[in-house]
């Protein structure tokens, strides 16, 4: 366990550069006195690690030392195949994922060769939605750089609001493959906004090193702007009835926020077993699509304008359907 643990410092210090002893001791998940004890074993090992204090201090290899460690477990060379994702890294322009592959595979013993190959050929990763297409980005490539080496991007935008086309000169902090849609975080303007890649109209990628924002995180901005961003988008609440199958069916059927809102605020069931629920809702048309998937499980209570659409609603599909019961045994007119 220790000397994986020397050999997991040795290589933190060559990738990542300067380390302080807390930031060592937080990615390996042990205490900063045991640091301590492992620094002073590589340097008496040999390894020509050392340390400066002070607030810009911290431990790290001596200029161009590299170590030659080739040793990965079973379970370390499957782990590299599994999360390489040839697919995503081709639309962000990194064409040399796959010779990198092929030449880790070549360097790889023959039991971990035969190991690592047969995750490629067992698991598949398959971003675009069912029943959808990839999203044509044209200009992802040319964004994934400028993120990659800090430019400033000039981008012609065409958005929902008016007016539709913008242009802004955002600095690209991240990129995030999301249901089979890349997004853009960027900073402009002093503040950071997401940009759907497919609606990049044009991306003229500016000269010039930007500065990124201290401290910022892209996996933890990307959960907090999810979160505001179903705030914002559900601004109403629907009270609804639901049956006994109405109310099994919303996972299949309605998003997940919805049916958490409806396991949250259910009711006890009636003499009849119907149970009463409240859901938010973007909007009374994008409600009443969602909730009709329910059918005759689900009544609409309030708001008034919901239910009055989907009576409506009904009333049309009626007159289109004559008015008629369905026949257990329909026939073609003679």
């Amino acid at each position: 366990m220790r000397a994986s643990r020397l050999v997991s410092l040795l290589l933190l210090l060559q990738t990542r550069g300067r380390m302080t002893a807390q930031e060592l001791a937080d990615a390996l998940e042990v205490s900063v006195r045991t640091i301590y004890r492992d620094v002073e074993s590589l340097s008496a090992a040999g390894v020509p690690v050392y340390g400066e204090p002070g607030h810009e201090g911290g431990y790290q290899l001596l200029d161009g030392y590299r170590t030659r460690l080739t040793g990965l477990s079973a379970a370390e060379a499957e782990a590299v195949f599994l999360t390489g994702l040839p697919a995503a890294a081709t639309s962000l322009g990194l064409a040399a994922v796959a010779s990198a592959r092929l030449k880790l595979t070549a360097a790889l013993p023959a039991e971990l060769r035969d190991r690592a190959s047969r995750i490629a050929e067992r698991f598949h990763l398959d971003t675009p939605p069912w029943y959808q297409g990839a999203e044509h980005t044209p200009h992802l490539a040319a964004i994934a750089d400028a993120t990659w080496n800090q430019h400033a991007v000039r981008i012609r935008y065409l958005r929902w609001a008016q007016p539709h086309e913008i242009t802004r000169t955002v600095q690209p902090h991240g990129l995030v493959l999301k249901g089979g849609h890349w997004y853009l975080v960027a900073r402009g303007d002093g503040q950071f906004r997401t940009y759907r890649v497919s609606r990049v109209l044009d991306a003229d990628v500016l000269t010039g090193r930007f500065d990124r924002a201290e401290g910022f995180d892209l996996a933890s901005h990307w959960t907090s702007y999810l979160s505001r961003f179903d705030q914002c988008r559900h601004r109403d609440t629907a009270v609804v009835r639901l049956s006994r199958r109405g109310l099994d069916r919303l996972p299949h059927l309605l998003e997940p926020v919805m049916v958490d809102a409806a396991r949250r605020t259910a009711t006890e069931p009636d003499a009849a077993g119907w149970t009463r629920v409240a859901v938010p809702i973007e909007s009374v048309d994008v409600a009443a699509t969602e909730l009709l998937k329910l059918g005759a499980d689900a009544e609409v209570l309030a708001p008034d304008d919901l239910r009055e659409q989907i009576i409506r609603t009904v009333h049309e599909m009626n007159r289109v359907y004559g008015g008629r019961p369905a026949s257990p045994h329909p026939r073609a007119d003679p």
